[in-house]
């Protein structure tokens, strides 16, 4: 008797799996993601077509030009409400003269979904100790008595200084160092965490990392480009000036 209860219970456990879900119906899909990197001054677009003219006016009233803009990103991390966090281990130079450089695809694929989406602005302390091929092909390096390492970024171009002259200007965002030489100090770090908030994974979907090129000269230190234009990569208080003023110039498409 024991036995033939135990043979009806293992058919309607049989038949109970056969009709319940398949495993893989609860699989949850997972996909590239793709980053579109677009460029403002406030609420007016710029791409490279606008490179060479003076038409842009900062918060100190200064009139400039761009002639360059290049910066690197890395450690894009997507982390999900159950603060699982999904590292993209690969760092990426914008350049605002290279329309396919504007834009990302990761080699890493994570599951759809909702996420928080953060990078790191420029490169960390151990990244930017490792011999980066690809920076180096672009001529990205730091001079070795400046600490070494690769620039955070490269923007250049012109502006009327106070003697209604027109100048070159040299922003240029690197990790802050003191007593260029042979044995240099490094007062803090200068690359930062950009907390861009939420977005939604999913296949094909293209996120858009907008950065405000006018901010870097407005919040919270107002720039005067007649004090700080060039020779800034071994002067730490202008560096740690562009660490502060860069929190507020990334952002999501709305």
């Amino acid at each position: 008797m024991k036995s033939k209860i135990l043979m009806l219970s293992l058919l309607a456990l049989l038949s109970f799996l056969s009709c319940g879900e398949d495993a893989d119906d609860n699989l949850i899909p997972s996909t590239q993601t793709n980053l579109k990197f677009t460029h403002y001054w406030d609420n007016t677009m710029v791409t490279n077509a606008d490179f060479n003219t003076l038409q842009f006016t900062n918060e100190n009233e200064d009139l400039l030009s761009m002639e360059r803009l290049r910066y690197v990103i890395s450690d894009i991390t997507f982390t999900n409400s159950a603060n699982q966090r999904f590292v993209l281990d690969q760092h990426h130079l914008v350049d605002l003269a290279i329309d396919n450089s504007l834009n990302f695809t990761s080699e890493t694929q994570i599951p759809t979904g909702s996420y928080n989406l953060s990078f790191t602005f420029g490169l960390n302390n151990e990244t930017n100790s490792e011999n980066l091929l690809d920076l180096n092909t672009v001529s990205f390096n730091v001079p070795e008595m400046l600490g070494g390492g690769y620039h955070y970024m490269q923007f250049d171009g012109k502006f009327i200084n106070a003697n209604n002259e027109e100048q070159g200007f040299n922003y240029h965002a690197i990790r802050a160092v003191d007593n260029s030489g042979p044995n240099p100090t490094f007062p803090q770090d200068t690359f930062f965490t950009v907390n861009l908030g939420m977005v939604t994974v999913t296949p094909n979907a293209e996120i858009e990392i907008q950065m405000n090129i006018a901010e870097w000269f407005k919040n919270p230190i107002l720039w005067d480009l007649n004090e700080f234009n060039q020779m800034l990569m071994p002067n730490s208080e202008a560096q740690i000036m562009m660490f502060e003023n860069g929190q507020t110039v990334f952002d999501l498409e709305e």
